[in-house]
Order: C-alpha cells, then sequence, then structure tokens
C-alpha cells in the first residue's frame, strides 16, 4: 500500500523516488519543479548549505572571490542548487574581475526571470530619482524562482550583458565525452 501512495504521488509530483536498502527509507527528490510549485523551505535547508539557503532563498550575496565557481572555466554547464534547470554554459563564462562568476549571456532567456532591484535605494525616493542607477536589474530561475544574482549592461560584446551571478546559488555540471 505504501508502494502505491509513493507512486501516486511521484506520478503526480513529477519526482523521482530511491530506497536506501540499509535503512529502509524512502528519499523523494525533486527532480524538476515547475513554475508555481511552491518550494518546501524545511527540505531547502536541510538540503543546501546555509550560504546556498542565504542566497537562493533570501536573496544574499555571497562575499566577493569566495566563490568555487569564481575562477573555474571547464567546459560544462551551470545549473540551478535548488532545481537543476540549466542556465548557464561555460562558453559564456569570462573573468569580469568582480569576484563573481560572470556570464555574457544564459542558455535561454526563458530560463531566468529579470526583475528591478530597488534594495541597493530601499524607500528613498530622492536616491530613486537622482540616483537611478543604483536600481539593479536581479536574476531569479524561471523554474523555482530562486535568487542567482544580478545582471549589468557592461559585459564584453556581442551581448553587453554581465551576468554577475553567486557561486551558491549554481551547481556545475562538467562536459562528458559523450556531450
Amino acid at each position: 500500500m505504501l508502494r502505491n501512495i509513493i507512486r501516486s504521488v511521484i506520478h503526480r509530483s513529477n519526482l523521482i523516488a530511491s530506497t536506501n536498502n540499509t535503512t529502509n527509507r524512502i528519499k523523494l527528490h525533486v527532480s524538476a519543479l515547475r513554475m508555481g510549485d511552491k518550494v518546501d523551505k524545511a527540505n531547502l535547508k536541510s538540503r543546501l548549505t546555509p550560504i546556498q539557503y542565504q542566497v537562493t532563498q533570501e536573496k544574499g550575496t555571497e562575499r566577493p572571490f569566495t566563490g568555487c565557481y569564481n575562477k573555474t572555466y571547464d567546459p560544462g554547464t551551470y545549473v540551478c542548487i535548488v532545481c537543476e534547470q540549466p542556465l548557464f554554459s561555460s562558453d559564456t563564462k569570462y573573468d569580469s574581475a568582480c569576484g563573481w562568476p560572470a556570464f555574457n549571456d544564459v542558455l535561454d532567456a526563458g530560463k531566468v526571470k529579470l526583475s528591478p532591484d530597488t534594495s541597493g535605494v530601499g524607500s528613498n525616493l530622492l536616491l530613486l530619482i537622482t540616483q537611478p542607477g543604483r536600481i539593479r536589474t536581479e536574476v531569479t530561475c524561471s523554474q523555482c524562482g530562486a535568487h542567482l544574482g544580478h545582471v549589468f549592461g557592461d559585459g564584453p560584446p556581442p551581448t553587453k550583458k554581465r551576468f554577475c551571478i553567486n557561486s551558491a546559488s549554481l551547481n556545475f555540471l562538467p562536459k562528458t565525452a559523450e556531450d
């Protein structure tokens, strides 16, 4: 009966089940979150490191030059740490010297959501009027809503974009011989 319930949940939620025979526990791993699915914060807190949770769920920022992917240039794909959606290719990664991984493009425009971020000015209308450049553009995963970083208009040609992304919001999948 338990197996039928699990199969039903898996079928309805697009989940993958795996069993650990030594502990006889059933672990459910979200293979892909659809837009609009509620992210289980308790599950994320147990699955992510504190900095990964703070960055992706609380819109935090890791300290510059501390992220594990800042100087990684191996061929491969960068995916969302929360839902594993492919986001960036190593082909578009470059050294911007900003202290965070920088990309000049995303794999597909539909993979990310761009939104105005006024956290740098708060509710100070004078700052909004006199320094409009302080309004940044936040980058989030379009599938699960995880905060990734920000995009700026000072990148290299041809896009002239700099996607400044926290390493804590990414996982790197190296290119394999089959790719």
